[in-house]
């Protein structure tokens, strides 16, 4: 009896660490390819990851997960499931020129 009861109990905390395991797993939508977006994403099938891939090579980056309301086939509400799975990082930070030398101020004139 005590064997039955440690292997339903290694199920169910193997079937909790999965779950858990599923529910963190996040995707670059900047970067991930169709496959990662259908996998990850709730209500996203393979012709809606394709969607988003081809959006994003017309119109750029997304700048914020809103943004892929944009996208046909996608709206608000598959967002809003999704928005714990969604990230938004770029790769590397842009690199910034260095900020041009300031011209003095010319004088006032005081009278």
């Amino acid at each position: 009896m005590k064997s039955f009861i440690h292997i339903v109990f290694a199920t169910a905390l193997s079937l909790l660490i999965a779950v858990q395991a599923m529910a963190a797993e996040k995707v670059n939508i900047n970067t991930a390819d169709a496959a990662a977006l259908d996998r990850v994403l709730t209500g996203v099938g393979p012709a809606k990851a394709a969607a988003i891939v081809e959006y994003r090579k017309a119109n750029g980056p997304f700048k914020s997960a809103e943004e892929l309301a944009m996208v046909k086939g996608i709206g608000l509400s598959t967002v809003e499931q999704n928005r714990d799975r969604i990230e938004l990082r770029a790769g590397a930070a842009p690199v910034r020129k260095p900020a041009a030398a300031a011209t003095p101020a010319k004088p006032v004139a005081r009278r």
